[in-house]
Formats: C-alpha cells, structure tokens, sequence
C-alpha cells in the first residue's frame, strides 16, 4: 500500500511543477530498513527564484514555491489519524532519515555546485496529520523541528489541492490516481473542497 501513497504525494508535487524522482524501486518487508531506505522520494523545483523567504514549517500549495529541493518520507499511517507528542517521542524509525550519512548519500542526486551543496535541501515529512489543539500541537510541531525535520505536508491537505486541481474534462490516461478522481467528479461523487461562508 506503501506504493499508492507515495504515488500520491509524487502527484501533488509534479502538479506544482516539481521535478520527482524515487529513489528505490524495491519494498522493504523481510528485515529493517536501512537509514538511506528511510527515503521515498527527492523533488526539485526548477522554477525556484533564489532570495525568497524560508517555507512555513506546515506546508501548504502556496509554500512551495520556497522550496528548492526536498527529501521526502511518506508516514501514511491512516489507521492513526494523527502523530501526536507521545507517537513521536516513542517511534524512533520516524527520524531515521535525518541522520547524516543519509544526507552524504543524497547529496549526489543533486548536480548543484560545491557551494551549494547542502544549503537549501529541506527535510519534509508527510504524514496524516498534527493533533489539532494546543499544546498538543506545538509540542508536536517543537519536536519535529528539535529533530532536525524542515517541514510537513498533511494527506488531507495535499487531497484537497489535488482534488481542485483535476478537471472533470480533461483525460488522465497516464495517471490512474488523477482519472479516477476525475471519474469521481464527474459523477458528483467528489466535490472540490469549498469554505464554509455561511453556516445553517
């Protein structure tokens, strides 16, 4: 099931015009993961402007144009709902991507100059989602950051971008994510996500 979700978060980066790339083509199941397998996915923004503000720490559409280049680890664990304090204090593999040897071993996927190098790789991590309420909230968002990770992107953020931006008559015929979502639309069993202006 890994794979769908990862699929997921490839095509909400590519529809930001990102540039993605996998970095393993195998499933990891008889052993532990290794740190380097940790990682899902690496994007790069060729439409980066240099000079910009640093990205929010919670990323939404509209923070993406900060980012330069990314590592990407795809948490999807659905059945949890959301990661608080206690989940992250007790799950030591959720950070095993932000140890160093990891970053050595990325930092060849990137054609950047020797300058360069490590300055603007940000660390995101996508997962189901935050507890909503303070201090649960902070406390979750404050260990993250200890940790050394730059950035988190929710599922059902992500969902809602991608659901507004797939058009009922346009044919997705490489991507059966997309077309199936727009197969859904189509028959007015998927809305696109609108604000509540006025409540009954």
């Amino acid at each position: 099931m890994s794979g769908f979700d990862e699929n997921i978060v490839r095509e909400y980066f590519e529809l930001h015009g990102f540039l993605v790339r996998q970095v393993r083509k195998y499933q990891v199941q008889s052993r532990r993961k290794v740190a380097e397998e940790e990682i899902d996915l690496i994007v790069y923004n060729p439409k980066y402007a240099p000079g910009g503000r640093e990205p929010n720490f919670h990323l939404f559409a509209s923070e993406l144009p900060y980012i330069h280049r990314a590592v990407i680890v795809v948490k999807a664990w659905h059945t949890i709902h959301k990661f608080t304090p206690n989940l992250l204090k007790s799950s030591s593999e959720i950070f095993k991507f932000l140890e160093k040897s990891v970053s050595k071993n990325i930092e060849g996927s990137f054609t950047d100059s020797e300058e360069e190098k490590g300055q603007d790789l940000k660390r995101i991590l996508v997962l189901p989602g935050l507890p909503t309420s303070d201090p649960y909230r902070t406390e979750s968002m404050d260990l993250l950051r200890e940790k050394g990770v730059d950035g988190i992107i929710s599922f059902r953020s992500m969902l809602m971008d991608i659901i507004q931006k797939v058009e009922v008559n346009r044919s997705y015929q490489k991507s059966e994510f997309l077309q199936i979502l727009r197969v859904l639309k189509n028959y007015d069993l998927l809305k696109d996500p609108q604000m509540a202006l006025f409540k009954d």
